[in-house]
């Protein structure tokens, strides 16, 4: 079924190996909601008129039971597999290969279920309720085919306590919007700086610098572009089974290649996720503290709907 408001396309396939489980499915709320539940009530608030998870075969089960009962009389609701052969060729399938194709690849899954404009998000990150209506503003509004945004974060604001983190770093112009990423790898604080150690090369970031938290907004021709470049992908890494299919890379093509613009919104204010088993307990006391300042409710879901 197509819908004219926009859809929240969720990221849901990720093995979560460092944190050592399914982290989509798991309590992080005062009432055990998951971090991405926060999205979806946002996503309702703002909107939004579906939302698509991107999962594994292994856990549909497990995230159908976690979530259609909360959510499906409230919002349109689409679950789409991404696994090792989903869009890939016979000629291009390797029975070695066990990393999954990354997050552009995730996207390109749900093709056939997203004909209006959409977002995408991870499942394991809290983007806020700042960046959820800035994302429904904008896909709301009448845009050009291939104007596409993304929420920026201020780097300080997206680090871990715990360990590394790998961040996509932005550069913009006058106008706002971004010009390309950089991928940088082993981010973390050491005394009052901030710096990527790749090696033995060390690289000091500005704090303030914005960053891609994988927190996207895209027009239906996405869609088209990112197939194109799927099909180049696939012939260039058939001999390399860890290669990964991104969403910073199409996004850098298209930029470059003067096909598409990228409107870099404000609205990155509050982030946290979970990337380390460490960060389940800072994760559970910010989400304390929103429902005790009143952002939401004592209960997610305790309204017969949400935003009535």
């Amino acid at each position: 079924m197509q819908t004219t408001k926009p859809t929240l396309l969720i990221l849901a396939a990720g093995m979560g190996s460092r944190y050592g489980g399914n982290k989509q499915i798991d309590g992080f709320g005062p009432n055990n909601e998951t971090i991405l539940e926060y999205a979806i009530y946002d996503a309702i608030q703002a909107g939004f008129g579906k939302v698509v998870f991107i999962v594994r075969t292994e856990i549909l089960d497990l995230v159908k039971d976690r979530f259609l009962q909360k959510i499906n009389d409230q919002i349109q609701v689409e679950f789409v597999i991404q696994s090792l052969t989903s869009l890939v060729p016979a000629a291009y399938q390797n029975p070695e290969r066990t990393k999954p194709y990354g997050t552009a690849h995730a996207v390109l899954c749900a093709k056939e279920v997203i004909q209006e404009p959409f977002a995408v998000i991870n499942a394991d990150d809290f983007y806020g309720k700042e960046a959820i209506d800035r994302l429904g503003a904008f896909l709301t509004q009448p845009q050009a085919d291939n104007q596409h945004c993304m929420v920026g974060y201020a780097l300080k604001n997206v680090l871990s306590k715990h360990g590394t983190v790998n961040r996509g770093v932005c550069d913009s112009n006058s106008k706002g919007e971004l010009t390309g990423m950089t991928e940088r790898e082993k981010i973390a604080r050491e005394d009052k700086k901030v710096v990527s150690r790749m090696g033995e090369d060390v690289l000091e970031i500005d704090e303030n610098t914005p960053v891609s938290m994988n927190c996207w907004g895209f027009q239906p021709s996405f869609f088209a572009e990112t197939e194109k470049r799927w099909k180049v992908f696939l012939e260039e890494s058939k001999d390399n089974i860890k290669a990964e299919f991104y969403i910073p890379t199409v996004v850098n093509d298209l930029i470059a290649d003067r096909q598409a613009s990228v409107k870099i919104l404000e609205g990155g204010e509050t982030w946290f996720g979970v990337t380390y088993p460490d960060d389940k307990e800072t994760v559970e006391e910010a989400l304390s503290a929103l429902h005790q300042r009143g952002v939401y409710p004592v209960r997610l879901w305790e309204q017969e709907k949400v935003g009535m």
